[in-house]
């Protein structure tokens, strides 16, 4: 003890040697602090929770909330004992304060903002989040929270009540709402897309005028990440999915079958009314035998009312190749494995065109998967356009270079064949 007061006695009589010592004592004990903390008491803490349920989720420590609170214990070490080290000028000792106080405010801040970010994690993980995201709340959330953050802060710096800055905000509100704005329209865009569930992550949406098309994969507060079909990634801003049509696919996905609306071009110079021997041609196909029958019954019936005016073929109903082909397509499309039947199923003709008549295949697929989806499609179309000409049908197609030549060659021979007779008459 002797020793420890000629110490402070030595130290009294030359004052800045004090000051250093003082100041050397207070961040050693700050250091301490510090060690004490997050090497014993921390750590100590961790090892318990590790043998516990929340122990074991890593999530709480990889954002380093517990790590960034127990900064604040140095920090509040030498706030509070700064006042304590002799002949410190006032100032400095009060700048220190401060800048201690702004440190543990600002970390309370982001160990706050940490804290949030794993109730997102943890809510993400529940099998209904993505029809109710929250984490565009939660980024508001940190945002006000950040807010409310620099305001202490800058009070402490200048050591001013909070309430004198508070009260000069209301001439700066036309600025803060110019600055914000997106982050306002944002929000509101976020309250709108969760409350009417606009939106929701796995959802596909196709947006052309924004190159989107693909699933949503995260929705924010400012934007909304879209995964492309190549694997690209769209971001959207969040606002533009309120102001701006855009499709989203899952009614479809909900539904459990996926649409077939494609044509088949037919020649119209190809339809004709099936004479007899055709009609017995077509009688081999199993899906028609009802048909034909029940349809020349119904013919027969109708034509006998004509008595002597049926006489004249012109008259008479005739079963034609283009309504048997759509009564096959149709009995095809309802025997189908792959084919939902409890939805929309027809074949239809739409308006003639100038490449052809077309007939539509309208049904829906009992499965939404693409690769799936594509495979039926082109199966059925591979079907039809290969039984076709069995009905005397045939499909529509513009001249190609072969066609030209082959009619150039044909009529080159008809030329030397006509040469060859006038030599020969």
């Amino acid at each position: 003890m002797d020793s420890i007061a000629q110490v402070q006695a030595w130290l009294s009589e030359r004052p800045d040697m004090e000051t250093l010592a003082y100041l050397a004592l207070l961040l050693v004990g700050a250091w301490v602090a510090n060690f004490i903390v997050k090497k014993i008491l921390l750590r100590g803490a961790l090892r318990i929770l590790s043998f516990t349920p929340v122990g074991k989720d890593r999530q709480l420590f990889e954002r380093n909330v517990i790590a960034r609170l127990a900064n604040v214990v140095p920090a509040l070490v030498i706030s509070h004992w700064i006042i304590e080290v002799p002949n410190l000028a006032e100032t400095v000792a009060i700048v220190v304060d401060n800048v201690a106080i702004a440190f543990i405010i600002l970390t309370v801040a982001r160990s706050i903002s940490g804290v949030l970010t794993v109730i997102n994690t943890f809510y993400e993980r529940g099998e209904d989040a993505h029809l109710r995201p929250i984490k565009g709340y939660i980024q508001v959330v940190k945002i006000g929270i950040y807010a409310i953050a620099a305001i202490l802060v800058i009070a402490a710096l200048i050591d001013k009540s909070p309430v004198i800055l508070l009260s000069g905000l209301g001439a700066m509100a036309a600025v803060v709402m110019l600055v914000f704005q997106d982050t306002l329209l944002s929000l509101v865009a976020s309250v709108q897309i969760t409350s009417n569930d606009i939106i929701r992550v796995g959802d596909w949406v196709e947006m052309p005028n924004l190159n989107a098309d693909g699933d949503v994969i995260d929705i924010a507060l400012h934007q909304v990440k879209v995964q492309n079909w190549d694997k690209t990634i769209t971001f959207i801003p969040t606002k533009r999915f309120i102001s701006d049509p855009f499709k989203n696919w899952r009614g479809m996905q909900e539904s459990g079958g996926r649409r077939i609306k494609r044509s088949l071009f037919l020649d119209q110079q190809s339809i004709h009314f099936l004479s007899t021997e055709e009609r017995d041609k077509l009688r081999r196909f199993r899906l028609l035998q009802d048909y034909l029958k029940t349809k020349q019954e119904e013919i027969d019936a109708w034509n006998q009312e004509l008595k002597d005016a049926g006489k004249e073929p012109v008259n008479t109903r005739r079963i034609s190749n283009i309504g048997t082909f759509r009564a096959y397509v149709l009995e095809y499309l309802k025997s189908h494995p792959h084919i939902h039947q409890d939805m929309t199923l027809m074949v239809r003709q739409l308006n003639p065109t100038a490449d052809g008549l077309p007939l539509e295949v309208y049904c829906f697929t009992n499965t939404i998967k693409w690769t799936e989806y594509e495979q039926i499609q082109s199966d059925i179309f591979d079907h039809l356009y290969a039984i076709v000409s069995e009905f005397g049908l045939r499909v529509f197609q513009h001249p190609s270079g072969v066609d030209m030549r082959t009619l150039g060659e044909a009529f080159s021979a008809q030329r030397e064949t006509e040469k060859s007779e006038q030599k020969q008459s």
